[in-house]
């Protein structure tokens, strides 16, 4: 396959973009404003980016109502709607508003009902389900112009511990420093192969891009459609900058990184040069095991055991270096062939 038909995947574009978007909207710390009562994500260089433009942060504009400006919604190139990912860290940045500072994230539960239109605020709406001694429910729904476009149930609890305990053996895979990373990858190929010159200009721009997330895949050319395989993949993931001991802000940016690469899978056993039409989130769920940092490697184990009929299910788990199974994951989305 000649590389440059990556880049006209939606998949490619979805993966670049992504990296492009992170690099201008990264966060570094989490505060809660004491006048307003919202989460506010600051920018990576302190006083570089205004709160208001910071990609999790929202506005409260009632009790339990929190919106996100338009300005700040990030649609993928390629894509027709606002990125999952970000919907998903928005309500969850909502949620952690209302429950108190010692709770963290264990699952969260989430439907894509409509696409996103970056052009128009969301409204993020809380309910508090229920508030216990160990576990406190949330239901989060965010709308457009009054239409609901995402749901999630989100479930936190009190650190406790329990002698009854066991997890799945991390696989063996090469470490990070072992492999290439993705950026690095694509800039190879961008000095290698013939492409046209649009083709170049468009690659050009992504890679002159500061990337803050890095992923290095075990296999290059099975993660960017180089070549057939099982759908199974294997890919390293970290933040390049610290971004703090807040485990709320870990969850938060977890689970905006967790809708990057879980479809992928799917396409994996196509033929090469197969193009996909579209390409969407369905359901989105994620159970929280173990602490971790986002901002140190982990690696994230994806596999698709079932593809057809214009959808696709993806189930992944992202391990600590140290062998802990901190989270695992499971997706399901719209996966429709170009015709």
């Amino acid at each position: 396959m000649n590389f440059r038909l990556m880049f006209r995947s939606s998949i490619g574009l979805y993966q670049l973009s992504l990296a492009h978007f992170v690099s201008r909207r990264f966060p570094r710390s989490l505060n809660r404003s004491k006048s307003s009562g919202t989460m506010a994500m600051s920018g990576v260089n302190s006083g570089s980016e205004d709160l208001s433009s910071s990609f999790l942060t929202l506005e409260k504009i009632d009790v339990n109502i929190y919106r996100a400006s338009a300005k700040c919604l990030w649609r993928p190139v390629g894509s027709r709607f606002v990125f999952g990912g970000q919907v998903v860290g928005q309500a969850l940045t909502a949620a952690f508003n209302t429950v108190q500072d010692p709770l963290l994230l264990h699952s969260l539960h989430c439907y894509f009902l409509r696409g996103g239109n970056n052009e128009k605020p969301i409204l993020y709406h809380v309910d508090r389900t229920r508030d216990g001694k160990t576990y406190t429910s949330r239901n989060i729904k965010a709308t457009q112009e009054g239409l609901p476009i995402f749901t999630m149930q989100a479930s936190f609890k009190i650190d406790e511990t329990d002698p009854l305990e066991h997890q799945f053996t991390m696989p063996v895979v090469p470490s990070p420093e072992e492999l290439i990373s993705s950026r690095e990858y694509i800039k190879t190929k961008l000095e290698t192969e013939e492409m046209s010159d649009a083709e170049r200009i468009r690659i050009s721009e992504y890679l002159t891009q500061s990337i803050h997330i890095e992923s290095r895949p075990v296999d290059p050319q099975l993660y960017h459609g180089e070549k057939q395989g099982e759908p199974r993949r294997f890919v390293w993931v970290r933040t390049l900058e610290n971004i703090g001991d807040n485990m709320q802000l870990q969850q938060c940016v977890a689970s905006f990184i967790s809708d990057l690469a879980l479809l992928g899978a799917a396409k994996q056993p196509a033929p090469v040069g197969h193009q996909l039409g579209f390409i969407t989130s369905l359901d989105h769920s994620m159970w929280f095991h173990n602490p971790f940092r986002i901002d140190e490697w982990m690696l994230c184990e994806i596999e698709s055991p079932q593809c057809g009929n214009g959808k696709a299910l993806a189930l992944g788990r992202m391990w600590r270096r140290d062998g802990v199974l901190a989270i695992s994951v499971a997706q399901e989305g719209v996966l429709r062939s170009k015709i």
